[in-house]
């Protein structure tokens, strides 16, 4: 069954897919993308990976309340020293443990030097929220704009602070940048809200090659269709994070048009 929206469908950014989405579409733009480029450049899926404790953290440990009761023994040399210590009731409590989080990317390389010519990044929930991973992202993000290296950045979460900002404060629900090394610091930003299609665009190669053009939406529109996400995804309720007030009526009328909701 296909997406019911035009554009990004809300209910794919559910924390419970948005892993499994972000991964068939960095497989999705992997596939699409090597035979166009080929012989001069190879897309690769690179990894990144660092540790984390947010409030999402497994912990360890139960949450109920326990009672121990401790009393500490002398030994028959200090007999004359001991003193019995009153009970000391214990409370089990949570220890928040690290996660080893693994992030996909891409990496256009050249064939013949092996450089890496452009980065594409798919943004996560945690390179959006304060911590660990916003850190490590914006880390390398930095690495990236101070190279020759070309940057693709798709942000197709609405939940979270945006990496990029915009003019005049301007807020879209998602966004897609284009930062070429050779026009740096200017760079194409594509801001677009729910209810618009995901826009294409060139992606960015050195100075006079063909440049292939990425169609997010249709890679979208298929993975749904290849990960049967119509099976799983409850319509009767609101999407995870919640859509903006102005955005729920319109939704109820798209799901009531496909016959998912009534």
């Amino acid at each position: 069954m296909a997406s019911a929206f035009p554009g990004m469908n809300p209910y794919l950014e559910n924390p419970l897919f948005w892993s499994e989405v972000h991964n068939l579409l960095i497989a999705a733009i992997f596939r699409i993308l090597n035979p166009q480029l080929r012989p001069k450049y190879k897309v690769a899926i690179e990894k990144r990976v660092y540790q984390t404790i947010d409030e999402d953290s497994l912990l360890v440990g139960i949450a109920d309340v326990s009672v121990q009761s401790t009393t500490q023994k002398s030994s028959p040399e200090a007999a004359t020293l001991t003193v019995k210590l009153p009970s000391v009731e214990a409370v089990t409590v949570d220890v928040a443990m690290p996660e080893t989080v693994k992030e996909t990317y891409l990496e256009v390389r050249d064939i013949t030097t092996q450089e890496v010519v452009t980065t594409i990044e798919i943004l996560s929930p945690k390179n959006k929220r304060p911590g660990e991973g916003r850190n490590a992202y914006i880390k390398k993000r930095l690495q990236v704009l101070g190279s020759y290296t070309n940057l693709v950045e798709i942000d197709l979460l609405r939940d979270g602070k945006s990496i990029q900002p915009l003019q005049n404060n301007l807020q879209t629900d998602y966004r897609i940048l284009v930062s070429r090394a050779t026009t740096r610091p200017k760079a194409d930003l594509y801001p677009f809200n729910l209810p618009n299609p995901i826009p294409a665009f060139l992606l960015p190669l050195r100075e006079g090659d063909t440049e292939p053009l990425l169609d997010l939406q249709t890679l979208i529109n298929q993975l749904y269709e290849e990960g049967n996400y119509d099976l799983v995804i409850d319509y009767t309720q609101q999407p995870l994070p919640p859509i903006s007030a102005e955005n729920v009526a319109w939704i109820d009328a798209i799901l009531k048009e496909q016959g998912l909701r009534y």
